[in-house]
């Protein structure tokens, strides 16, 4: 074989090898689904994401003479050592051939790089940020990746665990049927909201789509208090919010986005997406093909064909003060009933840290099982 060599990127076409690098490594894999061409190439460009306003990462292409083999990301998050007053960096975008060395090289790069940077440790694989796509899949490999989740090889865990990584946190994906969950609904589940309903102390609304931008505002609010105190969470910036939100709305489905209000103040959320992978994996986007085709069928496989099935549940918020009120269960409840009268058949709760003790004893409960489990690995420099 050619010599290796691992380079950074400096040029656009080295740019655009770069983002298109996934669609060589699972040409023949029936599981993975392709982002749009555009989400991808937003994803990478230093002037549009709004992640490089505060951060920063370098972008490697590993070659065997004129040949791609291998891709990955060494990763500067500024907000997360600021947030956790830690010293380290991340890495992602960790893709490669069946080439053990070419696997070897690219992590020991990424793991250069972040030392030339001061980092005492390194941790991933992620794009950027738990606020993005996060973990690598251990387990679960028989099965597409839900809206928003990753996938990667199986070849991939010993790559990393060879060159010396290890676990750092697990990451659960949950999976229920949603008829299973409306005939055998706990009885304690029932008793909880029962309760709340009665004392008429908070009441249930679907998100009101006509005034979007001030729901955002709410659930900017809600996630920072939420969340803040979970493992990796790094605080979204107001530019990072709004740009999840622009991906998100054209998706949205009002009646399995949840508010719960007290007082009239919003004081928890519950957001379910359609799994568009469904769709997607059907309309197959590919560097070369005109969006406008590929996005005409993903709308006929969506909204003509129906082929959804599948729900995730991307984020479930309950201001601090109103944990173990039975908030939650509310939320549980009632997104399970818009989603069987819609027709949805399972649903995915993830990801779930599997510290998270009482998250994971709720979702258990409510009859969800472990079905896929991604890691955060880390190595020390």
């Amino acid at each position: 074989m050619p010599d290796l060599t691992i380079n950074p990127v400096r040029t656009a076409a080295d740019l655009e090898t770069f983002a298109y690098f996934p669609w060589t490594v699972y040409r023949s894999d029936p599981w993975w689904v392709p982002p749009l061409i555009s989400e991808r190439r937003k994803l990478v460009d230093r002037e549009r994401f709004p992640f490089f306003e505060h951060s920063q990462a370098e972008f490697f292409v590993a070659r065997r003479g004129d040949r791609v083999v291998g891709t990955i990301a060494g990763i500067a998050n500024r907000r997360y050592n600021e947030f956790h007053t830690s010293n380290v960096g991340w890495f992602g975008f960790f893709e490669v051939l069946e080439d053990p060395e070419a696997a070897a090289g690219l992590l020991a790069t990424a793991g250069e790089w972040a030392r030339a940077q001061g980092f005492e440790a390194v941790l991933g694989p992620a794009q950027y940020s738990t606020n993005e796509e996060v973990g690598l899949l251990i387990d679960g490999f028989e099965d597409a990746p839900r809206i928003m989740m990753t996938y990667n090889p199986r070849r991939y865990i010993g790559y990393l665990e060879q060159a010396g990584f290890a676990k750092a946190m697990d990451l659960f994906a949950y999976r229920t049927s949603i008829e299973h969950f409306r005939t055998h609904i706990p009885p304690k589940l029932e008793r909880v909201v029962g309760k709340v309903i009665e004392r008429n102390k908070f009441t249930l609304r679907k998100v009101n789509m006509k005034h979007f931008e001030r729901e955002i505002e709410h659930v900017k609010r809600l996630y920072n208090s939420s969340w803040e105190r979970n493992w990796g969470f790094v605080p979204m910036t107001e530019h990072e919010f709004d740009h999840l939100a622009e991906q998100l709305k054209p998706i949205l489905d009002p009646d399995l986005v949840l508010v719960v209000e007290h007082e009239g103040e919003p004081v928890a959320f519950g957001l379910t997406l359609p799994d568009l992978n469904e769709p997607l994996v059907r309309a197959y986007p590919r560097p070369g093909t005109p969006e406008l085709l590929t996005m005409g069928k993903l709308v006929w496989h969506w909204k003509v064909r129906h082929t959804l099935k599948w729900l995730r549940v991307l984020a479930l918020g309950v201001q601090p003060e109103f944990r173990g009120q039975g908030v939650d269960a509310m939320l549980y409840l009632q997104t399970a009933r818009n989603a069987f009268s819609k027709g949805y058949q399972f649903v995915e709760m993830s990801w779930i840290l599997e510290s998270n003790d009482m998250m994971n004893r709720s979702i258990r409960l409510l009859g969800g099982e472990v079905y896929k489990t991604y890691r955060v690995y880390e190595k020390r420099l």
